[in-house]
């Protein structure tokens, strides 16, 4: 499975480390910035599903920081703001702002990842784009990218796609895909069809769809996405 990626902005390093190992051991993909300036390259290299971010910061100040982020359309990003001021005005104005949840210091790291686990679930979760060998999902904003170039999938397609580039390297059986495709309606379709689909979306996204390279069958078993970065 894909980890989903956390970027923690904190100028403290004992709590900026205590919170990355908090998170990690929760399952998440955790990078790290101690300034706002640095903030800002991390933000465009890792393209982060959210941001733990410490108001307090040098160079940029939490609250530009967050002002930048929430500019940067289209991209989303959820914010979870970090702050010893514990008055109620001052929580209502960072919500204002932008973020999605305000915690007061001090806090236990459990109740931190607790709070990022709920922010996830209430904004999307999987909101980090996958790419693998030029092929880019971004599973929020249904979008797919084969070397910066957009195609264009049915819905079955990119489900599908999802599936595979969420379980790199894994081998899915049919029941497994047909039932992540088509989750919501009556399963009135044959594992069969999934074949059906695989084609047409090797089509699209194999340089020679004769010869896959990135969904490859796997006799009696099922499919595999390839997937080398």
């Amino acid at each position: 499975m894909i980890k989903q990626k956390i970027l923690v902005v904190e100028d403290d390093p004992m709590i900026m480390d205590l919170v990355a190992i908090y998170l990690e051991k929760a399952g998440y993909d955790v990078v790290k910035a101690e300034d706002g300036e640095k903030a800002k390259d991390m933000y465009y290299s890792h393209d982060p599903c959210l941001i733990i971010l410490d108001l307090m910061l040098p160079k940029v100040s939490g609250e530009a920081f967050c002002r930048w982020v929430k500019s940067q359309a289209p991209r989303e990003v959820s914010i979870i703001m970090l702050s010893a001021k514990a008055r109620t005005e001052d929580k209502i104005a960072g919500l204002k702002m932008g973020a999605d949840d305000y915690i007061t210091k001090p806090f236990s790291p459990e109740e931190l990842v607790a709070h990022v686990e709920a922010v996830l679930r209430r904004t999307g979760q999987h909101c980090q784009k996958i790419t693998f060998k030029g092929l880019s999902i971004k599973p929020r904003k249904g979008e797919v990218t084969l070397n910066g170039e957009p195609l264009n999938l049915t819905n079955y397609e990119f489900n599908l796609l999802y599936v595979f580039m969420e379980n790199p390297n894994i081998v899915l059986s049919r029941e497994h895909l047909l039932n992540h495709i088509n989750p919501y309606e009556e399963n009135d379709i044959f594992e069969r069809t999934i074949d059906v689909h695989v084609k047409k979306l090797r089509r699209k996204i194999e340089e020679n769809p004769a010869k896959p390279e990135r969904i490859i069958t796997v006799r009696g078993m099922g499919y595999k996405f390839v997937a080398e970065n």
